[in-house]
């Protein structure tokens, strides 16, 4: 594994393990796609730090098992600041 690729998951994994943040804000965070920062942490990670995976996995399971909830409030947030203003 090349060294950039090596601190990227590193830096990720970190990042991940200290916000508790979902894969999507990671790869916001960081400039790179969903696809590559899900590859590094469940792909690559393991084979680095397998300890670390191990937290990552189980914050990534959280996130996912949670995603349903952080949808329904992101969808009531939007009727209820478009009733607010008069939006149709």
């Amino acid at each position: 594994m090349k060294d950039y690729i090596r601190k990227r998951v590193l830096d990720i994994c970190d990042y991940i393990i200290e916000s508790k943040q979902t894969v999507r804000q990671a790869a916001s965070v960081f400039g790179v796609s969903k696809s590559t920062v899900h590859k590094d942490m469940i792909e690559r990670l393991p084979s680095i730090n397998k300890r670390l995976a191990n937290k990552v996995r189980h914050i990534l399971e959280v996130n996912k098992a949670e995603r349903h909830i952080r949808g329904g409030e992101a969808t009531r947030k939007k009727y209820k600041d478009s009733k607010e203003i008069g939006v149709k």
